[in-house]
């Protein structure tokens, strides 16, 4: 952004009314510029390099390459490009990641446009910005306290599950009841901080514990 110029914008966005939507209401503005559009994190890298934006609006979910691994490649080579993540995705699964990646702020779609147009203003200035409605549970999440590491039975309990394994079989296979492969999964989903076998699954490779 060039001193008393208008913020240069990229808007990221799978969805091409979604797009047409937020052009239309950030071109209304004078100190807003709408530099360009793209559908997905391939091309928002493609044409960040092209036209160097002051500040990327970026969904999160697109095909090809979606909006966390799209901040992640492109603040490798500059962290002081600000992005900021407007979706309607507000699960723990989907804030943490972004804001780790390196996300600036967080705002969901049902935003009214007044906070919206002031969240991209506050990101252009180096500001971080967070919808009202998520505060609260990222303030629980890092005040939470940290949960202890999978116990070998855990362990072996989701293994099987990561192998396909009902709980019938997995009980079967352990000499143990049906009844404590649910407690076990129940114990195993707290400690993930996740909410179902998907996501326990999932956790655990992400974190090499299978290894």
């Amino acid at each position: 952004m060039t001193a008393g110029g208008p913020i240069r914008l990229l808007i990221v966005d799978d969805h091409p009314i979604v797009r047409e939507g937020l052009h239309a209401a950030f071109s209304k503005q004078p100190d807003f510029t709408v530099v360009g559009e793209a559908g997905d994190g391939e091309e928002a890298i493609e044409r960040i390099a092209t036209l160097r934006p002051d500040v990327v609006l970026m969904d999160l979910r697109m095909p090809k390459m979606d909006g966390v691994t799209a901040i992640r490649h492109l603040l490798k080579g500059d962290r002081r490009l600000p992005i900021l993540v407007l979706t309607t995705f507000d699960s723990d699964a989907d804030v943490l990641p972004a804001v780790e990646a390196g996300a600036v702020g967080y705002l969901l779609k049902d935003a009214p446009t007044a906070e919206l147009l002031d969240a991209v203003r506050a990101a252009a200035e180096g500001k971080s910005v967070l919808s009202p409605s998520l505060v609260s549970r990222l303030m629980k999440q890092i005040r939470r306290p940290v949960p202890g590491p999978l116990s070998r039975r855990e362990l072996e309990v989701l293994k099987l599950v990561a192998d396909g394994a009902s709980n019938r079989e997995a009980a079967s296979r352990l000499f143990i009841s049906e009844a404590s492969i649910k407690t076990h999964l129940v114990h195993i989903f707290n400690k993930l901080g996740v909410r179902d076998r998907a996501g326990a699954v999932g956790e655990a490779y992400r974190r090499d514990l299978f290894d």
